[in-house]
């Protein structure tokens, strides 16, 4: 099973941008779709971005797009969460997991959860 370590938080002011990492290891990278989740405190976790390598189908939750995006560079085993134009609403622990992306939506592909980073925007 793959392992799959996040990082790349801060904090930022509104406005300002910020680049996550997930860096995979171990095998199976290239099985499944990639995601970013985020838990705010209180909140549930929801799914912000997923990308599939396999087919280059991509999920931007609605609050996002035009904001975010997500990309992959398969040498270095890396898919990042490309941040701009933040909101005090993106304030939340962003994690990185496998993800299952159908019917237009993405959900993670187990409840299994490595350390996130945390963004923290302020207005």
């Amino acid at each position: 099973e793959v392992q799959l370590q996040a990082s790349g938080g801060g904090s930022v002011q509104a406005g300002g941008s910020l680049r996550l990492s997930c860096v995979a290891s171990g095998y199976g990278f290239d099985d499944y779709p990639i995601g970013w989740f985020r838990q705010a405190p209180g909140k549930e976790r929801e799914a912000v971005s997923c990308f599939s390598r396999t087919d280059g189908t991509t999920y931007y939750r609605g609050s996002v797009k035009g904001r975010f995006r997500i990309s992959s560079d398969s040498a270095k085993k890396t898919v990042y969460l490309q941040m701009t134009s933040l909101k005090p609403e993106d304030t939340a622990e962003y994690y990185c997991s496998t993800a299952l992306i159908t019917g237009g939506t993405c959900t993670y592909r187990l409840d299994e959860w490595g350390q996130g980073t945390q963004v923290t925007v302020s207005s």
